[in-house]
This record gives C-alpha cells, structure tokens and sequence, in this order.
C-alpha cells in the first residue's frame, strides 16, 4: 500500500523548501513530505555560480536550514526520487521506480532542468550546466586540470561562471548568438555596460557567435566549432541557456500548460487539488500586465510557495508581489525591480563610469523597472515607484540629487 501525506511536495529547491517551512509556520498539523531527485536537503541556487563555484562557501553554509530543522518540524524527505506519473483520480503520484506516494494536496515545485545543446557533441564529457549542487561538483573538480573554459551563453548563469573563472586564473571565452549580453533581461546600456567590464577583466566576449557542434577526443571535448567555421580549442565547456520546465507528469495528466504549467493567482493549477509554484509555473503576472509569464528567482519562489500555502490552509491571498533578482559579478551588484516586459522608453540615472548607476524603465509614461548596478538606494527607493506605476519625468529620474522616495 502507498504512504500518503496530507501535502507532498515535488521538488526540493526554493519553492519546494519554502512550501514545507510555510506549512509548519502557519500552523499546519497534517503530514507533509518532499520529494527530490537530489540527495541532498534544500540549499541556495543562486551561490552555485558565484560563491559554491568559487570555493568562497562551503555546501554547509548554503542550506537553506540546518539539517536538523526538517526532523524537529517532522517534514519527512524521500530523496533520490523521481516523479514520472502523476494520477489525479487517484490522489497519487509514481517514481521512476515504480514506487507509488498518495497525497491529499500536492504541490508542483519541481523547476526545470539546465537547458542542453542539441548539436553533435553535446553530450561529451567536459560539457557542463549549472543547475544542482553535484553540476558544480563535478565542474569544479574537472576544472583543476583545465586552463581554458568557453562558456555558451551571456545570460546571467553564463556571465556569472565567466567573472568566477577568470578570478580563478582560467582564460574564458564566452559565445553569445545575440548581439548583446543580458539580452533578454536587460535594456543595451546594462548590456553594454558589462560586456565592456568582462572585456576589461579579459573575457574573450564574442556576440553573435552560433555554435555548429562540438568535438573531442577519447568521449572528452578539446573543440567548439562555430558556424563560421572557426574551431576553439575548450578544455571544458559551461552551457549556460536557460531551463526546461519540469512539467512532463502534469501534462500527461492533463494539465493546462504552455511554457510551463498553467497556475491561476492562488497557484491553483487545472487539476484538483494540484498546485504549482516556481521556476515551473506560469501564471498571470500583475507587474506584466497580466500576461502569463514564468519568473526564475528565489523571490518568485517563495512567494508562490506561500501563496499556495495559505490556500491550502483557507486563507486565500492572490500572488501580487513586485519581482524583483539579483547578480554578482566581480565587483559589481545587480539588482533588479519590476519586469521590463515592454518597455518603450529608458532612463539613465548616474554616469556608468563611476561603475554606480541605474536604468529606469517605463511603458506609456510609468515607471516599471529599474536595473541598479552598485546603486542600493535606487533599488531600495524605486521598488515603490514601480508599485505605484508612478509617472515621473524623465528629466526627475535622471537627476541623481533629487532622491527617488520624492518621486513617489
């Protein structure tokens, strides 16, 4: 016979972590469980390409809870488990083992998997994403006997791996098919901006750059060809092109989805009593008008979670929170507010040599983002403003004496 938990999670990362914590702080005395395909009990994503990659944090100080938190909560775990059927009918999900776990409420959480290449060769040895703690691992050990790395991608996950490899004494070579870096996050005065810093610190930075296949030698790359013909010698390969939303189970099992599975403003999805929350759900975002988006961040993670929660205990809230990320690289801190999605117009706020700047974004006169860039009290300040969808001039905006707060 099948265990059954009154709410099982699937999926054990931000959103997964938090759905359990959540559960517990609001009072919750039922059963819960969560499954993970890792071993390993819920860690912090974003230091995997910065601090973890870099040996600046041990594992120990990325949990996102002592180990010890889990058992004293009694949030029971059912590690290296992966789901493949899910039974709504029956209340019941099933593991690639064949192992059956019923549920009362089930939870989606399960993110995504580090998109691959498709090309020849991209399955050799030496070509690595970022995404789990054993991708770092295993990247890190190989990279003591590798002296260059070609990245493939200048999206954050790409552009953080490069500043970490070249602190650490590797020559980079970072491959972008667009024309800029950041490109679907960021307006050109950001791209530019740090495409100009990666050069500075020695990133070969090579921008609409497409990747034919990639070679080696013994199972192991030594090659990336590019379509241009030229061949780069690569002792590793980082892939760093988005994710594939974990949402095949759903789907067969009828799930509304798209890019992602569909979630409504509690994360309720087309099946009864199945949520989903995280990098996997796409739901409709305020802050997008009202489009249906899915947002990789921690913040959307946990938000989501406890909107699920609180639905799950009766106490329905609509998920209407300001989006908002972060980057590291070198020395420099990006921090993100609002969505950009569709901004008509932009406006620099700071001179981007000083290396302290923002860039305000804003559609049909209102303010709907800012990108700040060792710039906290912009960030700090601007959240308001795109809260309010406030209308500024831009010459206000632009005036770094006059403090964003008076704006609102």
């Amino acid at each position: 016979m099948a265990d059954v938990y009154d709410v099982l999670i699937v999926g054990s990362g931000h959103a997964g972590a938090q759905a359990a914590i959540g559960l517990r702080q609001e009072g919750f005395a039922g059963s819960v469980a969560v499954i993970s395909e890792e071993v390993d009990f819920p860690y912090e994503r974003p230091p995997l390409s910065k601090e973890y990659l870099a040996g600046e944090r041990a594992f120990s100080r990325i949990l996102i809870k002592p180990e010890t938190f889990w058992a004293s909560r009694q949030i029971a775990f059912l590690f290296g488990r992966h789901v493949v059927k899910v039974d709504p009918a029956k209340h019941e999900v099933e593991d690639a083992d064949g192992g059956h776990i019923g549920y009362g409420k089930l939870i989606w959480a399960a993110g995504g998997r580090a998109r691959r290449l498709t090309c020849d060769g991209h399955d050799l040895a030496g070509v690595h994403g970022i995404r789990t703690r054993a991708d770092v691992d295993l990247l890190a050990h190989e990279l003591a006997g590798a002296s260059t790395v070609t990245v493939i991608g200048a999206g954050y996950i790409g552009l953080e791996a490069a500043a970490v490899l070249t602190k650490l004494g590797k020559k980079v070579i970072v491959l972008e098919a667009l024309d800029r870096v950041l490109a679907r996050v960021a307006g050109e005065p950001i791209s530019h901006f740090y495409a100009q810093e990666h050069l500075a610190h020695g990133v070969d930075l090579r921008l609409g750059t497409v990747v034919d296949c990639l070679k080696g030698e013994a199972g192991r790359v030594n090659q990336v060809s590019l379509a241009t013909g030229e061949a780069i010698p690569s002792d590793i390969v980082i892939v760093g092109i988005g994710i594939v939303p974990q949402v095949q189970p759903l789907v067969a099992a009828g799930a509304a989805a798209g890019n992602g599975v569909h979630a409504d403003g509690h994360c309720r999805t087309s099946l009864p009593d199945i949520y989903a929350v995280g990098d996997c759900a796409a739901h409709p975002n305020h802050y997008a008008e009202g489009k249906t988006i899915r947002l990789e961040s921690v913040q959307n993670a946990n938000d989501q979670a406890m909107t699920a929660v609180r639905d799950i205990l009766g106490k329905p809230t609509p998920y209407f929170v300001v989006p908002w990320f972060w980057s590291n690289q070198y020395d420099l801190r990006l921090q993100t507010v609002g969505l950009s999605i569709g901004y008509d117009q932009t406006v620099l706020r700071g001179d981007p040599a000083t290396r302290s700047f923002s860039l305000v974004y804003l559609r049909a006169g209102r303010v709907i983002a800012f990108d700040c860039v060792n710039a906290v009290k912009d960030y700090v300040q601007g959240k308001a403003l795109v809260q309010a969808g406030s209308r500024v001039a831009p010459h206000d905006l632009a005036d770094t004496n006059r403090p964003l707060k008076e704006l609102v």
